[in-house]
């Protein structure tokens, strides 16, 4: 009775631990130990996001969540204009980065935030998950350094829509981006 109490002890705590990694996969980023602070009154003007996918659009996807993250944040933004177009053989030629961040700073922004989707897509196989690679960098206009960056990838389950994978995905990553409210003391940045 005891070596059978002992074995089922350590099935459970085997069972534990495989689930805890196979859980954890789902998952990996790569933030910097601390928060970037902005504050709310500066402009923070969205670049085009580089698409290294196969997937058509997959960077105006990811733009529009993440702008719309950023805007519920309380930030000021500006958005890149890009031409409007159904057909992906139509799109335009998305700008160079030089050109991008010339836009921002003529449009009195503080900061630029640009980045690469590595990864937008649903596998392929029985259940097609979902799955997200992006990057993202906070650029200072006024020096013109990268002053922030992060990056991650998650799958989800075959149930979830592609763009709730893409949008927890950049949630978490914006962890890494807090908002200094208007008429607070400056902080560290």
């Amino acid at each position: 009775m005891n070596d059978s109490m002992t074995t089922r002890r350590w099935w459970s705590v085997c069972w534990t631990i495989l689930l805890s990694l196979s859980l954890g996969a789902c998952a990996v980023q790569a933030l910097p130990p601390r928060a970037f602070t902005i504050a709310a009154q500066d402009t923070l003007a969205v670049l085009p996001l580089h698409n290294a996918t196969e997937a058509a659009y997959a960077d105006r996807r990811a733009q529009a969540i993440l702008l719309s993250l950023l805007q519920q944040r309380g930030l000021k933004t500006t958005l890149y204009p890009q031409a409007p177009t159904d057909n992906p053989l139509q799109a335009s030629v998305p700008p160079s980065t030089s050109e991008a961040l010339q836009w921002a700073r003529r449009e009195g922004a503080t900061w630029a935030l640009t980045g690469t989707v590595t990864e937008w897509r649903y596998k392929s196989g029985v259940d097609g998950e979902p799955a997200v690679g992006l990057t993202l960098q906070l650029i200072d206009l006024r020096s013109g350094e990268v002053v922030w960056s992060a990056t991650g990838a998650r799958t989800g389950w075959g149930y979830q829509a592609l763009a709730a994978v893409g949008q927890a995905q950049i949630e978490e990553l914006l962890r890494g981006v807090q908002v200094r409210a208007a008429g607070t003391s400056e902080g560290p940045r």
